[in-house]
């Protein structure tokens, strides 16, 4: 498989652990770019940390930052995030923009990244030595959480990561659809003593640990030298593939208001690459 083809395939499970799951199947139609009268976003309506229909989510309060940069009324269609949501969304014209996709997403025309995250360990703040690396030999030993997505239960980069360490004896899977999000019950099952450490997308992390009765620790998980899947994403917004008007318009108010942009994220304890951010522990 061609490093590109792989980073397709990376970017697809990357949006089933956003919470697009096979949203990103269907083609969204381009179209022409008719004068706006607000700036409509599609959002799924109980996806926290990302986004809630009581617009408590950051990515509710970063289309509203851009939405006054635009000046622009904003208005949110909601759906939930499932099979078919780009064409259900974009593609049938019920809203204009995904305020959060893989920059690599080919169904959609993303913006310049604005932020990019990566997969952190998440353990107890009281435990000793944290785990930082995937030669850590503890890892042979403790019960690790990962998110497995998708309808065939594929395993996200750190599951890859675990298995070329050979530390999948104790690997406990946490499907994407469940009693809730799969990182909120794995930072549950972790705070009970179910778990001894979690892998985690990192935005989903931060939010939960930041939840958590249970003080966590968060420490970023760089991959094992060789591994041919990438931990770190960059994060961008997505409209139909053509409207580049709103695309560029979109960039130019994100890069204006970058500064409230990236105080957001840091309200919501977002692990970043790009910038650097604070401990990991609450």
């Amino acid at each position: 498989m061609s490093s590109r083809c792989l980073d397709c395939l990376v970017a697809a499970l990357l949006a089933w652990a956003l919470g697009l799951g096979a949203a990103a199947q269907g083609d969204a139609p381009s179209s022409g770019a008719p004068a706006r009268s607000a700036l409509r976003v599609c959002g799924d309506p109980d996806n926290l940390p990302y986004s809630h229909e009581d617009g408590s989510g950051f990515e509710n309060r970063i289309a509203q930052v851009v939405a006054d940069e635009l000046k622009l009324p904003l208005e949110t269609y909601w759906m939930p995030l499932r099979r078919g949501f780009v064409r259900k969304t974009l593609g049938t014209d019920e809203c204009d923009v995904l305020i959060g996709v893989p920059a690599e997403l080919e169904r959609v025309l993303a913006t310049r990244p604005y932020y990019r995250s990566t997969y952190v360990f998440v353990t107890r703040a009281a435990d000793t030595a944290p785990l930082r690396s995937f030669d850590d030999q503890r890892l042979t030993r403790l019960r690790v959480g990962v998110q497995l997505v998708g309808n065939d239960l594929a395993a996200t980069p750190p599951g890859h990561a675990l298995a070329a360490r050979g530390a999948t004896q104790r690997v406990v899977g946490y499907t994407v659809y469940g009693d809730g999000p799969a990182a909120q019950r794995m930072v549950q099952s972790l705070a009970r003593g179910e778990l001894d450490a979690a892998l985690i997308w990192g935005p989903q992390a931060g939010w939960f640990a930041q939840r958590s009765a249970v003080p966590m620790r968060l420490v970023q998980a760089a991959p094992p030298p060789g591994l041919p899947v990438p931990f770190e994403f960059a994060i961008a917004m997505g409209v139909r593939r053509g409207d580049k008007a709103l695309r560029d318009a979109l960039d130019g108010a994100v890069e204006r208001r970058r500064a409230d942009i990236d105080a957001i994220l840091a309200q919501y304890a977002v692990p970043r690459t790009d910038v650097a951010t604070g401990s990991g522990s609450r």
